[in-house]
Formats: structure tokens, sequence, C-alpha cells
């Protein structure tokens, strides 16, 4: 089953060898996700509403030289303002997530995203408080165990606050059966 490992990072620099070491480890630049305030002051975005969201965000067209580095590598980059969190950088599977319908109406932003990606609304609101205020979130998805612990060891060893693995955990088929004939 596919899992999300998450985790924060205090600064750009510690963003960037986490990036690294994921795309050194094998895990492809399509399966990693980085969330950054836009400190740039640039306000300057070209809109679009998101209409399936009345929480939405807004996109901007591009990040332009803002993320720069080994995060400029990552895919589907942008800038984007979460109403009521403020203005982002955002790149990978997170960017889709941000703009498309799991910015759900009862939880927007952030928190909504990862409410979508398999984390529970307590501690994905606590992830959108730690990014408003100036952390940097960054996943990595997984379609493994042995992989998304991988993923954390990487997280961890570059000593990366709050790191999570999000999912849903499968149940093996003897686990099935065994639920199954105990109900009848």
């Amino acid at each position: 089953m596919s899992k999300a490992v998450i985790c924060l990072a205090n600064t750009r620099d510690q963003a960037e060898t986490i990036v690294t070491n994921l795309k050194d480890s094998g895990i492809l630049t399509t399966n990693i996700s980085v969330l950054l305030p836009d400190l740039s002051g640039n306000r300057d975005f070209s809109h679009e509403h998101n209409t399936k969201a009345p929480e939405g965000t807004t996109i901007g067209v591009s990040a332009g030289g803002v993320a720069g580095g080994v995060l400029g590598l990552l895919a589907g980059i942008g800038a984007l303002a979460i109403p009521g969190v403020g203005p982002f950088i955002a790149a990978g599977p997170i960017m889709a997530a941000l703009s498309g319908a799991a910015v759900g109406a009862a939880i927007g932003g952030v928190a909504g995203a990862l409410v979508g990606m398999g984390m529970p609304e307590y501690e994905a609101k606590q992830y959108e408080d730690k990014v408003k205020n100036g952390n940097i979130l960054i996943s990595a998805h997984s379609n493994d165990s042995d992989e998304a612990q991988r993923i954390k060891d990487i997280m961890e060893d570059a000593e990366a606050e709050d790191v999570s693995i999000t999912g849903e955990t499968g149940v093996s088929k003897s686990d099935k059966s065994d639920r199954i004939s105990q109900r009848l």
C-alpha cells in the first residue's frame, strides 16, 4: 500500500540535504514533495482560483528563481497562496493535493492535503501550524514498508523534526480470513 513519509526541516539547507539524500538513495524526484514559505516578498501571482474547495488555494504560474538549487529540480514547482495560511512554494505531489480536491471544504489548506495523504486531522493541523511558522515540509511517497523505513531513516539522519509515516497499512489475507470466519 502507498505510504508517505513526512518531516519538517528547520532551514532551507537542511531541506536541500534531505532532498539530495532521498534522490541519491533512489527515490524518484516525482515522489518527493516540498512545501516552504515564500519569503521572497513577491506577491505578483498569476491567479487561478480553485473552484473545487471554497477554502482552496490561489496558484501562481511559476515560482521563478525562488526555489532554485536542488528544490528547483522537483516536479510541478509553483507558488501558491493558501487563504489563512499564507504564500508558499510547493513542488511534487503535494502541489496537486493542495490545488485539487484534497483541499476539502471542512479542512482547508495544508492540513486538508495532509489528511488526504492519510494523516490524522489533529496531526495534520500541527504540521500546518509549524509550516505557517517557517518550517519546511518534505514528504516522499513509497509503495512498500521497507522503502518507507529507508526514507524515514534518511530524514532522521538529517535531524529532521516530526518524522511520520502516513497511509493505510494493508491487512494480510490470513488476517482477513480470520476476521471473516469470526463474524460467521
